[in-house]
């Protein structure tokens, strides 16, 4: 297994409850917009890649036939377990594995998915090539994810702070990359949907149990940050230390 996933199995190992509890991750917009469009039969066979806390899967399984919950990190995979089997679902199946090289076969699902994960991915043109093999001719595929701004220097910023905070996180696309990519790898791109999101400087810092010096230097990377920089992610002060930012994630759907 290459470093940067061994980075994500540490990073996540350590954090998988507060992943679970996450008010971002359980509940947002995002998620709703993301179940109600998928107008599921109660027939189809439905793959959430990179399960994380079990949200997206838990939310699906009283929609679908089946759901399989797959994860690089066997933590996450068990607390999305609890929390699922806590909910009285029955119906989805856990495994262990790669987004860059799933154990499943050609043409197995009818829908897969994969939120708020896709910026850990290292080769996410792989990724994407695997989530068009394992869907279903007519099948469909979404994915949600923070993205960065078009503009290079709004962009370079988020990645920076992001990746200081969180070593396992790889890139935060841009929007157009994303639809490039999801096209590139043979699906057709139906529709984009942006939604604005607000950080808490706090929580987002707990989430990951960053260490008191990392959080100093992100707040003195937001503060020396130029004028359009910081009216760009609207950050927030309170006494002196940064409070919240503002940033954004997208819902693509494409077909196959």
């Amino acid at each position: 297994m290459c470093h940067h996933k061994k980075a994500v199995q540490t990073t996540f190992s350590r954090s998988a409850g507060k992943y679970v509890s996450s008010a971002l991750h359980a509940k947002g917009e995002d998620l709703q917009t993301l179940v109600e469009m998928m107008k599921t039969t109660g027939k189809e066979k439905v793959l959430d890649i990179a399960v994380g806390g079990g949200h997206v899967s838990n939310a699906l399984a009283p929609k679908a036939n089946e759901v399989i919950a797959m994860d690089v990190t066997r933590e996450m995979l068990q607390s999305a377990e609890a929390f699922i089997r806590g909910n009285g679902h029955e119906n989805v199946r856990y495994v262990e594995g790669d987004a860059e090289n799933m154990p499943f076969e050609d043409r197995e699902f009818e829908i897969a998915v994969c939120r708020i994960a896709a910026h850990h991915f290292t080769r996410p043109d792989v990724f994407l090539e695997e989530a068009f093999r394992v869907i279903k001719e007519g099948g469909t595929f979404y994915l949600l994810d923070n993205t960065a701004p078009e503009i290079n220097e709004f962009d370079s910023f988020y990645n920076k702070i992001e990746k200081k905070r969180d070593p396992s996180h790889a890139r935060a696309w841009k929007k157009s990359e994303w639809m490039a990519k999801i096209e590139a790898a043979g699906f057709t791109v139906q529709h984009l949907q942006r939604f604005p999101k607000t950080f808490h400087f706090q929580d987002w810092c707990d989430r990951l149990d960053v260490s008191n010096s990392i959080r100093k230097e992100l707040h003195q990377q937001m503060m020396a940050s130029s004028k359009a920089i910081q009216g760009k992610f609207k950050i927030e002060m309170s006494d002196g230390e940064v409070s919240s930012f503002s940033g954004e994630s997208v819902l693509l759907k494409a077909t196959k």
